[in-house]
């Protein structure tokens, strides 16, 4: 089957729709403040029958014809998930300003994508996802790995990315893929609407040809806005400001991927507002400045959430408020607390029935610092917050240097870990218990320092994210660490073999403690006796997971995939294991055993994870009591 560009006298090329694709992508940029770089700086893959003839074709020619500026870098990953989360990582680090794309087969090959698309999306995360579908012309239904739906001959698996997904699109005709990629380009540069773009690729029209027209592969500039405030809506937030009398600020991850962390110093400084931080905002504002008091809200410290129970107004900064944030509606406590929030997106602007300024954060902060021109708060709230905070360093000393025996206490590795990291390397971690230890113990000196995934809190992200961010920082002299758990590494190792095809520099520090800290603590604390959260063989006896611990060894699986690993024995021993890996220059996974069950940093906050109601167990009776005691603070903000 052929076509044709139906316009008389237009010059056009012929090609493949996997062809054209592949050019067109590479001729997208992005511009912020005068910066241009490539949009979609390479491609992450696994071939299968429905992609290799089609956009695998194209990406062997691009490999061998492009001239340098065109090229389009491949990159074969073992895991379609692994890659998407590798995307993540790398769109992170660029502060949404590249992504990168991932091709797959059909079937299963594209609906392990779906998990990486949730989690590009639900942490606003450009990434493009290229799934391959089944024949638009049908003939050879049911292909094989096809999902035959009764209802209609039009859905296949790859529907299960529409909600997922910020723009989706099938390619049922080859003339569709230029509108089609014009708007993905849009939606992936798009500070307020970004998140995973998927354009699934029927594996016929990927091979069949078309006359396009040249100018579909014009160089093309997006523009990333700084959109700024309205007039009225800031007149409205200078207002609420200066009549509160202990206003708080929550830098969120907007704050960083608008790049207005220095702006945000500045204003704190002249303003005398305290500022605490979101998993995305950590580093926003460096850990050692004045008014900085660390994370706020269930994982957050006891001078932020002090701060925040008697604030009368929270002005939050690039942050969606997730239930962390807001300890699940209890961290602002005051009964007439209210909010201005600043933020790309009107949806998150809104929330908590706040006033709203829709604007880029860095725009929005520069005007409203004019507009509070003479304004500060009172020397006495200012030293309240210095105070608190320096309560609050007497714990994190405590936490990093706790001696605990005989295993050491996770909170210690950390410890290590924020002694030796420079000030611009990478740490990088996702789900479990360090998450938490992390946000409430973690002294940032940069925005580039601390790369948490907690909006999907996706276990196996770090290992592949942390591949990302080294693709995304290329040899710049900065050290990218994943810290991984136990759990997590189970669930997605296989990228440590891209790590080690690829030769890159990362290392990872492998935690061991034998089950799931974060939940056993969790199950624990809801009167589920940390039931099926060990590591452990199945007692013949009792018929639960309750026996000998495994014999599974994941320093010798880690050695596996082709990288070096080193086994400290003991936290002395992992200081020194680390500095060498820091000043090396290859790979490196770091494995150490730690105690399953803490201690970890203590809490100062709430999390609204429901109890059983009726139970025969005396331990769900109890936990019942404690959570109908922490729901009567809980509120709407109305």
């Amino acid at each position: 089957m052929s076509s044709s560009y139906p316009y008389a006298h237009a010059p056009t090329v012929r090609l493949t729709v996997g062809q054209a694709l592949v050019r067109f992508l590479t001729q997208q940029y992005s511009e912020r403040d005068g910066d241009e770089r490539r949009l979609i700086a390479g491609t992450f893959g696994i071939f299968g029958h429905g992609n290799v003839a089609g956009v695998g074709q194209a990406l062997l020619q691009n490999s061998v014809d492009a001239k340098e500026d065109d090229a389009m870098p491949y990159w074969l990953m073992r895991n379609e998930q692994g890659g998407v989360h590798a995307a993540a990582g790398f769109a992170k680090e660029t502060r949404r300003r590249q992504t990168l794309a991932v091709t797959t087969s059909i079937g299963p090959g594209a609906t392990n994508m779906v998990t990486g698309a949730a989690l590009a999306t639900t942490n606003r995360l450009p990434v493009l996802l290229l799934p391959s579908d089944q024949f638009a012309t049908r003939y050879p239904d049911p292909v094989l790995q096809q999902l035959e739906d009764p209802r209609s001959l039009d859905i296949s698996v790859n529907d299960a990315f529409k909600p997922v997904s910020r723009f989706w699109d099938r390619i049922n005709r080859p003339e569709q893929l230029m509108p089609s990629l014009l708007a993905a380009m849009r939606v992936l540069t798009d500070p307020a609407e970004t998140g995973a773009v998927t354009i699934c690729l029927p594996q016929d029209v990927q091979a069949e040809a078309y006359d396009w027209p040249q100018e579909f592969f014009s160089r093309r500039i997006w523009h990333i806005p700084r959109p700024a405030p309205d007039p009225t809506a800031l007149e409205r937030a200078v207002a609420a400001i200066k009549a509160a009398k202990r206003p708080l600020i929550v830098a969120g991850g907007g704050v960083v991927y608008s790049e207005a962390s220095e702006v945000l110093r500045e204003f704190a400084s002249v303003t005398g507002i305290p500022v605490t931080d979101t998993q995305s905002g950590k580093g926003a504002i460096n850990f050692d400045h004045p008014l900085a008091v660390g994370g706020v809200g269930s994982t957050g410290n006891s001078a932020a959430n002090a701060l925040a129970a008697q604030a009368d107004l929270i002005i939050g900064i690039g942050t969606r408020y997730s239930d962390f944030t807001t300890a699940s509606h209890t961290a602002f406590a005051r009964p007439d607390v209210k909010f201005v929030n600043i933020n790309v997106q009107a949806f998150d602007a809104a929330k908590n029935s706040a006033t709203m300024v829709v604007a880029d954060a860095r725009a929005a902060l520069v005007a409203l610092q004019e507009q509070m021109a003479g304004w500060h708060t009172d020397d006495a709230y200012q030293q309240e917050a210095a105070g608190l905070w320096d309560e609050w360093n007497d714990v994190i000393e405590q936490c990093y240097h706790r001696g605990h025996e005989p295993l050491p206490a996770q909170t210690e590795v950390f410890g290590a870990l924020n002694d030796e990291l420079a000030e611009r390397d990478v740490i990088i971690n996702a789900a479990g218990s360090m998450p938490g230890d992390l946000q409430c113990l973690w002294r940032a000196t940069s925005p580039d320092q601390y790369h948490l995934e907690y909006a999907y809190s996706t276990m196996g992200y770090e290992i592949p994210a942390a591949l990302g961010v080294r693709l995304a920082i290329g040899d710049e002299d900065r050290n990218v660490v994943a810290v991984v758990g136990d759990g997590s590494y189970q669930m997605m190792p296989m990228e440590l073999a891209t790590i080690a095809s690829e030769g890159i520099k990362v290392i990872v520090v492998l935690l061991d403690n034998a089950g799931f800290a974060s939940i056993g603590a969790l199950s624990e604390s809801v009167g589920s006796q940390r039931f099926g959260t060990k590591y452990r063989m199945r007692d013949a006896s009792s018929g639960r997971l309750d026996g000998a611990p495994v014999p599974f060894d994941l320093a010798a699986n880690a050695a596996s995939w082709g990288v070096k690993v080193v086994r400290s024995d003991g936290i002395e021993e992992f200081r020194s294991s680390l500095r060498t890996a820091l000043d090396g220059e290859e790979s490196v996974v770091l494995y150490i055993e730690t105690d399953l069950t803490g201690p970890n940093p203590p809490g100062s906050s709430w999390w609204d994870v429901p109890v059983s109601e009726t139970s025969t167990l005396q331990s769900t009776t109890a936990a019942r009591a404690a959570y109908e005691q922490g729901k009567r603070d809980q509120r709407h903000h109305l």
